[in-house]
């Protein structure tokens, strides 16, 4: 094993030469993906519906094709999805990754091409090992297994032709040959559909298994390392996978975690790896050891524009390319991708920390919503959610906010509610379970980390005194005018702000 791992990052640290062309000439690279991608869906039906013959220039692109979301491609992937071909790419779609829900969906579906695949969500995976292999020349990673916990969505069949799940269940289920066979476990226990079914079998198909590396979402893994040191009995993971060195993590702020995994992992020298990868696509890589921002990968088969966050709600916003953009100043982000996303705003907010190489924290989104485990709850379940309970229960909502409740030891996550009535429930605890019960109706993501309280438990909810926003607001400096209050934040400065100002003036809250 150990001539296998140095085989192994050897002909990664190949790949070290080709990173640092598209670093070094970053325009360069996102025109030549331009005009691929332009000339390869020109006899698509949206190629031909928005004359991608005729386009030369990105000013032509801009002006046959206008800034698009999911609910605007909604019609084309819904044909698709019934099987039709050359609609939005020209190569065959056969897999599509379901996501979290817009406004008006509880779920979505992202076309996933062979291009995607391969040249995109394959090749990002590859550039992980590839930058780790770079920054630890002495690492052992490839002399045993590495375990990814994939999301809950086991593989779908829409007919016979059509398959579709969550994104890590497509990528493990095309993985090449070499690729399977350093991971763990075995597909018929990393696919499965019942979360907590795979969390035991996991623990122990992998607690005798010689572990150097861990990928996926933090809150899906602190469930399965609890597991683990229940059933063998151990204070932390090394005295079950001693040779543990690397675990890559994304899809939500790791800050909340990192002490607890510290606890977990008491290894100076364990490496951390954020990676930016959505359904639509593999963005970012962190390519140093200090945290706080990731590489932007430019030869992945996307083009990538930047809206700035206050040109969002223009009529017709113009959007900007690499050399454009400035440090620290937010930009919705937008992507024309080897999938047939075409200027696509998928919903995320960036800011660059560096604009030689491009690298780039991810800061937010471009609508309030609370995520700190996966659960993408936006302003839209939230509204819909509490409408719901309040006609049950006669209820009238004055304002709200809500936050999360981070992992502790012995706690789940969870979310908290600030909510001031004009006239309260006539049973409050009902109003809470009809607020979590429509949160699940509406959020399949939020439905699914709820599930048995495995990740997420029911919401805790602070019925406030009258005009506790009022003043919480005008001490804040934002009474009147434009100002309103936020509701929902991915982190607790609101809500702790509220709770503080309600007990210095020992107020009154349930």
């Amino acid at each position: 094993m150990t001539i296998i791992n140095s085989v192994a990052t050897w002909l990664m640290k190949k790949r070290i030469h080709q990173i640092e062309l598209f670093m070094k000439y970053p325009n360069e690279v996102q025109d030549e993906w331009f005009n691929q991608l332009i000339n390869n869906a020109q006899d698509t039906e949206w190629g031909r519906k928005h004359h991608y013959r005729s386009i030369n220039t990105l000013a032509d692109f801009k002006q046959h094709v206008p800034l698009q979301n999911y609910d605007t491609l909604k019609p084309y992937i819904e044909r698709m999805l019934k099987g039709e071909q050359n609609v939005l790419w020209p190569s065959e779609i056969r897999w599509f990754a379901k996501s979290s829900g817009t406004t008006s969906d509880r779920s979505k579906f992202i076309p996933v091409s062979e291009e995607a695949l391969e040249e995109c969500h394959f090749k990002g995976g590859k550039d992980m090992l590839t930058i780790y292999c770079n920054n630890r020349p002495d690492a052992l990673l490839f002399t045993g297994k590495s375990l990814t916990l994939g999301g809950s969505h086991q593989i779908g069949q829409l007919n016979t032709d059509i398959s579709f799940g969550d994104l890590s269940a497509v990528i493990m289920k095309n993985l090449p040959l070499w690729a399977e066979f350093y991971r763990t476990p075995d597909l018929t226990i990393a696919l499965l559909e019942n979360f907590e079914e795979k969390i035991e079998k996991m623990a122990h198909a992998t607690k005798n298994v010689n572990v150097t590396c861990i990928s996926g979402v933090p809150t899906w893994n602190l469930l399965l390392f609890k597991r683990l040191l229940e059933i063998t009995g151990k204070n932390n993971l090394l005295e079950i996978w001693p040779n543990l060195e690397l675990y890559f993590h994304g899809a939500v702020n790791f800050t909340p975690y990192r002490e607890q995994f510290k606890k977990l992992i008491p290894k100076d020298d364990m490496y951390y790896l954020e990676t930016y990868n959505a359904s639509e696509g593999f963005f970012g890589i962190q390519d140093r050891e200090e945290p706080g921002d990731m590489l932007l990968m430019l030869d992945y088969g996307i083009f990538y524009e930047f809206l700035p966050l206050e040109r969002l709600n223009d009529e017709n916003p113009e959007t900007l390319t690499l050399d454009e953009v400035e440090l620290d100043k937010n930009y919705a982000l937008i992507i024309s991708t080897n999938a047939g996303l075409w200027r696509y705003m998928i919903g995320d907010t960036v800011k660059f920390t560096s604009l030689n190489p491009y690298r780039i924290q991810i800061t937010g989104r471009t609508r309030h919503y609370i995520n700190a485990f996966g659960e993408e709850v936006i302003i839209d379940n939230a509204e819909r959610a509490l409408a719901e309970a309040c006609r049950q229960t006669e209820a009238v909502i004055r304002d709200y906010t809500a936050a999360p409740i981070y992992f502790t030891d012995s706690k789940c996550g969870g979310h908290e509610w600030i909510i001031e009535f004009e006239r309260k429930p006539d049973e409050f605890e009902r109003f809470i379970d009809l607020l979590d019960e429509t949160l699940r109706k509406v959020n399949s993501d939020y439905d699914a980390k709820r599930f048995k309280d495995m990740a997420l438990r029911r919401p805790q909810v602070h019925a406030v005194p009258e005009n506790t926003f009022v003043k919480w607001m005008k001490l804040r400096g934002k009474l009147g005018g434009q100002h309103k209050v936020p509701r929902l934040a991915n982190n607790r400065e609101y809500v702790d702000s509220i709770l503080s100002m309600i007990n210095q003036k020992d107020l009154t809250v349930c």
